[in-house]
């Protein structure tokens, strides 16, 4: 008699899991006194790929610190900070400073746009240094701020702009290198009620293009924008619905 063997079992594949694009993991950043002084404390937050999450809280509970750790222009005291599943703390300065043009866009309240650059020079500067090539630099900047609905004002000095438009001169020179996230630090904070909700409008039309954002605000309007919340309160998350 002939045994047959069994046939094999198929194994099925797994699903590989996704990286989130930031996450911190039991970050305290502590800043030496007398007496020491902890900005955060034990904060483990995850940001997935094309999420939409706000950060808010009252002044002093960490915001601007979770900023600054977020965009590599700080380190935690304690903790882990990984960007693109990268832990940044094996980086030097250099690669740092690297990772942060390349991966990250900044928009703020101040608008940071140099006075006597024209639009279109202002969102160029960043291409400079991120490794863009020369080809893509200016057809990148065009696009963006058509994107944003300034395309009929690249030869404008800003001084000349309203600030709802120079706001969107700073969206887009942080969009145009493409980044992984974009981090907005009270993007609204200097703008009339209608201009913010216009701003807000375009981050969600960002948004919905794929990309990540992550806006620190104390306006519960414009936190609840996002998709998702995360409160701060004395250093540590406080409702991460």
């Amino acid at each position: 008699m002939t045994v047959q063997s069994a046939a094999p079992v198929a194994t099925p594949e797994r699903e590989p899991v996704a990286v989130p694009a930031i996450e911190l993991r039991d970050v305290t950043r502590s800043f030496p006194g007398p007496p020491e002084v902890q900005a955060l404390k034990g904060v483990s937050i995850a940001v997935g790929e094309g999420d939409y999450v706000s950060i808010t809280g009252p002044s002093g509970s960490g915001k601007s610190t979770m900023l600054n750790i977020l965009g590599l222009l700080d380190r935690p005291t304690v903790g882990e900070y990984r960007l693109g599943g990268v832990l940044t703390s094996s980086l030097g300065e250099d690669d740092r400073a690297a990772v942060r043009a390349r991966q990250l866009g900044f928009v703020f309240q101040a608008f940071h746009l140099m006075s006597r650059r024209s639009v279109l020079e202002n969102v160029l500067l960043p291409m400079l240094y991120n490794g863009t090539p020369r080809a893509e630099r200016e057809p990148r900047a065009r696009e963006a701020l058509q994107r944003v609905g300034l395309g009929h004002r690249i030869d404008f000095l800003p001084g000349t702009l309203s600030g709802g438009e120079r706001q969107r001169v700073a969206v887009a020179r942080a969009v145009a290198s493409r980044p992984r996230v974009l981090l907005a630090d009270e993007p609204t904070g200097n703008l009339d009620q209608a201009t913010s909700a216009e701003i807000m409008d375009l981050f969600e039309e960002l948004h919905a293009d794929g990309l990540t954002l992550v806006v620190i605000t104390h306006d519960g309007a414009v936190a609840r924008r996002a998709s998702r919340q995360v409160r701060l309160t004395d250093g540590r998350v406080s409702d991460a619905g």
